[in-house]
């Protein structure tokens, strides 16, 4: 994408987590900025592109669980990213024709791609709200999120790859708590998190540094830190893991190691 066909509200010399995250997946919507900012990052992490792969393929198989076996139709989906095949609502709505999907992203070219390709079936319906999760009373007020969910009924609160993004100053537990405590009885809880726990001590220096120099904030968080945004919440086997080791269902795949992938994961129930 040409910096020249930047939507309106877009800075094409800044780098965006969606964008970059894009990139990585092979996709075409990204800038320059996003570009060489994924560069830098896989610099000191070489297997970037691979963690994003398998995050998707994680997502993908958390949804399959959620609307299969658990029966859950409505998803509130933050921090969406640009659309790519097997998206939430494809992948629920392919099991369950009437699950309602709300995706929330702050990144105008994630709307105006969503808005454009994102459509439901005809039983269901989904939403895109232009919100910032770290705002996420915001979110919760939403008359699209009133319209489209019904939180008088479990829903699935989907926070992939984004929670990694929120730095100690926006208050990520804080901001975790307040969207759990708006979900009924029997919601779910998806989250992954980038973590440096399979690095060596110089490793995860150069990681760190990597993603100052790459103009995008950005915590590594440890097993035990990710862990804490689940207190109170009952995790599903098997617990907190990779994402590369959370119920696999694809046993003829050779599945990467969990070190080049870094990418802590969890589903647990709202009791």
């Amino acid at each position: 994408m040409h910096a020249e066909q930047a939507p309106q509200g877009i800075d094409p010399t800044k780098a965006h987590p969606a964008r970059r995250y894009n990139y990585w997946l092979d996709g075409k919507d990204n800038f320059e900025a996003d570009r060489a900012s994924a560069e830098v990052v896989a610099s000191a992490f070489p297997t970037v592109r691979l963690a994003a792969q398998e995050n998707r393929r994680f997502m993908r198989r958390a949804v399959t669980y959620l609307a299969g076996e658990a029966g859950i139709d409505q998803f509130l989906d933050i921090g969406t990213g640009l659309p790519s095949a097997g998206n939430v609502h494809e992948v629920a709505q392919s099991i369950l024709p009437s699950a309602r999907i709300v995706y929330v992203d702050n990144d105008p070219i994630v709307l105006v791609h969503a808005r454009a390709l994102l459509t439901s079936s005809a039983a269901g319906a989904t939403a895109y709200l232009d919100a910032d999760l770290r705002d996420p009373d915001r979110i919760l007020a939403d008359p699209a999120l009133a319209a489209t969910l019904d939180f008088d009924r479990p829903v699935v609160l989907m926070l992939v790859a984004i929670m990694h993004f929120m730095t100690d100053e926006d208050d990520p537990y804080g901001v975790f708590a307040r969207l759990v405590g708006s979900l009924p009885s029997g919601s779910h809880v998806v989250m992954t998190h980038a973590t440096g726990d399979y690095l060596t001590p110089e490793q995860y220096t150069e990681n760190v540094e990597a993603n100052v120099r790459s103009g995008v904030p950005f915590r590594l968080r440890s097993r035990e830190e990710f862990a804490r945004f689940f207190d109170g919440l009952e995790l599903l086997d098997p617990g907190v893991t990779s994402v590369v080791e959370w119920r696999p269902d694809e046993e003829l795949r050779q599945r990467p190691r969990v070190e080049d992938v870094s990418m802590l994961c969890a589903v647990a129930r709202v009791p």
